[in-house]
């Protein structure tokens, strides 16, 4: 029974500093701290007396926590700087970066042709044009080697059939020829005979 007591009294006591520990924690602020200093205070005519104690240990409160908040704000200052240093060099790096990427996009859609930086698109007009031309060109010839070729067959036709009216004119006046030769041959005998 003793043992069960003396569990319940620690159990007690631990709540209990439990609890002053959470009411230390909200009185030690600086705005509970004022305002126990102002309800602790005896007033005086219209005005509030407070001990030199009481007062001191606000101040010294007071201008530790101003202490410890300028410490912090010291170091946000210091980290914000800093801070705004990173952005400027990553801006700065951004701007370089950006550049850097724009020459690289100029290169990928160009390139050095004799010397002279030419676009892509330009390349590609021109040497589509190129073929384009030489297609003109090939058509043409093809058509100039068919129109030729058609007279080439109509002229070695009609030479042939010259060659062969000149043929039957040669035979024909070939014989001509030596049916008159003959005629003239039988009157030179005919006027020898007689």
């Amino acid at each position: 029974m003793k043992q069960l007591f003396s569990s319940l009294l620690i159990a007690l006591y631990v709540l209990h500093s439990f609890q002053m520990n959470a009411q230390e924690n909200t009185v030690n602020t600086i705005e509970n701290q004022f305002d126990n200093i102002y309800r602790t205070s005896s007033t005086y005519q219209n005005y509030k007396v407070i001990s030199r104690d009481r007062f001191n240990t606000l101040k010294s409160s007071v201008l530790d926590s101003l202490k410890i908040y300028s410490k912090s704000l010291s170091a946000k200052e210091k980290t914000i700087t800093a801070k705004g240093v990173e952005i400027e060099s990553l801006k700065k790096e951004l701007t370089e970066t950006n550049i850097k990427l724009k020459e690289a996009i100029s290169k990928e859609n160009s390139f050095s042709f004799l010397g002279v930086e030419i676009a892509k698109g330009t390349y590609n007009l021109m040497v589509w044009a190129l073929v384009g031309v030489l297609l003109a060109g090939l058509i043409h010839f093809i058509y100039q080697f068919a129109k030729s070729n058609t007279t080439t067959k109509t002229a070695l036709t009609d030479l042939e059939e010259v060659e062969n009216e000149f043929e039957a004119h040669r035979k024909k006046t070939l014989e001509r020829e030596q049916k008159l030769r003959r005629q003239l041959h039988d009157e030179i005998n005919k006027n020898r005979n007689s």
